[in-house]
């Protein structure tokens, strides 16, 4: 499983960091920072999602206002 995450769609509200220990908070620019995420394309990261983590980042996409997280399975199909 893989999460990605639009920086520049972030608004900031932390919601995803209160889910899963996977993000972190950046007061200074004012939004989440996908930890151990590649920069895959401008502000769009990408990390894989380890096994015992799979429902913690699944809510922390959930949990986004603003849909800037995407959680993907193992054949590359969206699942959040």
């Amino acid at each position: 499983m893989r999460i990605e995450y639009d920086r520049d769609t972030c608004i900031g509200m932390f919601q995803c960091v209160a889910e899963w220990d996977g993000f972190e908070r950046d007061s200074d620019a004012g939004k989440a920072v996908l930890v151990d995420g590649e920069e895959t394309d401008e502000d769009l990261f990408v990390r894989e999602v380890p096994e015992d983590a799979e429902l913690d980042a699944k809510f922390a996409a959930r949990s986004c206002p603003v849909d800037a997280i995407e959680v993907y399975d193992d054949d590359g199909e969206q699942v959040v």
